[in-house]
C-alpha cells in the first residue's frame, strides 16, 4: 500500500470496483484510486439551476459542495455495488471523512513543487496506463466509471493528485524517516504468519468469453454454441502439442493474461470455485478439458505446484522497510495536516461538516505496517 493510499482510500474508492471487474478470472469481490493542457477558452455555461457553495475556504485553498457530492456519490455507488447499504448515520459520518481527505489532498497540492507535479504526472500517467489496459475496452471502462458517477477523465485528474500528493508526503516525510535493519529482521522475526505462503499454482488458460465485451451481457445461446465449438477446436491443438502460450495470445479473451500466454499464479480462494477447483486438481503439465465459468469457456494448463512456505527475509527485507517506513509516516500524518490547516488558516463552513473528533479519531494509524 502507497504511503497516501490509506488516506485517499474513500476519495479513489470507486476506482477500485473497475480493477476488480476487469479481470476476466477472479471472482468479481476480488481484492487486488487532468492534467491541465493548453486549450482554447470554452465557451460560457449557462448560470447552475442549484447553488455550488463553498464548504470550505482557507489559503490557496476552496471547496466546493459538488466536489464533495462527487467523491460521496462514487463511494455510494461503490458499496451498493457491493450490496453494502449505507444508512443515514454512516452517509453522514462518511461525508466528514471524505471531506477531511478532500481538505488532506488539497493541501498536498499546495505544498506541491514543480519536482513534485513531475514526479506525479509521471507516476499517475503510468497508473492511467495500467486501468486502461486492464479493462476490456475504453467503452467498458468509461461505462464502468459512469455507473459510480465518474469519468473516464476525473479518474485520470484523480490519480495524477493522488501521486502529487504521494511525492509532498515522500518529500516531507518518508524522506526524513530512517528503519534500519535490526528493524526489519526483528519485525521478520516476531511476526512469521505474516511470511506465510499457502500452497499456489502456476496455470495458464485460454479464455473463449460468452458475455459482450462492450456491455457485460450474456449472449444468445446460439452464440455460445459457436464460442464452445471455438474453444474445442482450440483444445483440439493445445492437447495435440502446439504452444499452448502461443495459443493464448491468439484465441484468449482475457486481457489481463493473454499476453502473458494466459498464465497466472495465484492460490486458494482468489479465482471462481470452477477454475480453481480444475487448476488444482490437474497434473503438472496437464491440460484440462472446457471447463465452465460465468466469464465463458476456459482451457486450463497447469506449469508449477507451489508448496506452502515461510518467505525468507532476504526475500521481503524491501517490503518490510518500506512497510515501517510507512507506519511511521501514518503517525506522523494527524500531527502533519494539522500543521498545514492551521498554516492555510482552514476553516470548514458547514456546521454539519465539521469533525467533531482529534485527527488522531478520524486519521488512525494502523498497529502493524501493510506488509504483502
Amino acid at each position: 500500500m502507497s504511503i497516501t493510499q490509506k488516506m485517499i482510500a474513500l476519495l479513489l474508492g470507486t476506482t477500485a470496483l473497475a480493477l476488480t471487474k476487469v479481470n476476466a478470472v477472479e471472482k468479481p469481490e476480488a481484492k487486488e484510486p487532468l492534467a491541465k493542457t493548453d486549450a482554447a477558452a470554452p465557451a460560457a455555461k449557462p448560470a447552475p439551476l442549484f447553488p455550488d457553495p463553498v464548504i470550505v475556504k482557507g489559503k490557496g485553498l476552496e471547496i466546493k459542495r459538488s466536489q464533495l457530492d462527487e467523491v460521496a456519490t462514487g463511494l455510494k455507488a461503490t458499496m451498493a455495488a457491493r450490496g453494502q447499504n449505507v444508512t443515514g448515520e454512516q452517509a453522514a459520518l462518511f461525508e466528514k471523512q471524505l471531506l477531511e481527505r478532500l481538505i488532506q489532498i488539497q493541501l498536498l497540492l499546495t505544498k506541491a513543487t514543480d519536482a513534485d507535479k513531475a514526479k506525479g504526472l509521471e507516476a499517475g500517467e503510468k497508473r492511467f496506463v495500467t486501468f486502461k489496459s486492464r479493462a476490456p475496452s475504453e467503452e467498458m471502462l468509461a461505462r464502468q466509471l459512469k455507473s459510480m458517477g465518474m469519468t473516464v477523465e476525473q479518474l485520470h485528474g484523480r490519480l495524477i493528485e493522488e501521486a502529487t500528493g504521494e511525492a509532498v508526503l515522500a518529500r516531507e516525510l518518508k524522506s526524513k524517516i530512517t528503519v534500519t535493519d535490526e528493524q526489519v529482521k526483528k519485525y521478520h522475526d516476531e511476526n512469521p504468519a505474516q511470511f506465510e505462503e499457502p500452497e499456489k499454482v502456476r496455470a495458464s488458460h485460454i479464455l473463449i468469453g460468452t458475455r459482450d465485451p462492450n456491455t457485460g451481457t450474456e449472449l444468445s445461446e446460439e452464440k455460445k454454441k459457436e464460442k464452445k465449438k471455438q474453444t474445442e477446436d482450440i483444445l483440439k491443438r493445445a492437447k495435440a502439442g502446439e504452444d499452448f502460450a502461443k495459443l493464448a495470445k491468439e484465441f484468449s479473451e482475457d486481457p489481463g493474461s493473454k499476453d502473458k500466454g494466459g498464465e497466472y499464479i495465484f492460490p486458494r480462494g482468489q479465482m471462481v470455485p470452477e477454475f480453481e477447483t480444475t487448476a488444482f486438481a490437474l497434473k503438472t503439465n496437464e491440460i484440462s478439458g472446457v471447463v465452465t465459468t460465468q466469464f465463458g469457456y476456459h482451457i486450463i494448463k497447469l506449469s508449477e505446484k507451489i508448496p506452502a512456505r515461510k518467505v525468507p527475509l532476504a526475500e521481503v527485507a524491501k517490503e518490510v522497510k518500506e512497510g515501517l517506513t510507512q507506519q511511521e509516516v501514518q503517525k506522523q500524518m494527524p500531527e502533519y495536516f494539522e500543521k498545514l490547516k492551521k498554516e492555510a488558516n482552514v476553516e470548514v463552513l458547514d456546521e454539519k461538516l465539521k469533525v467533531r473528533d482529534t485527527p488522531a479519531a478520524v486519521e488512525k494509524s494502523a498497529d502493524k505496517p501493510a506488509i504483502k
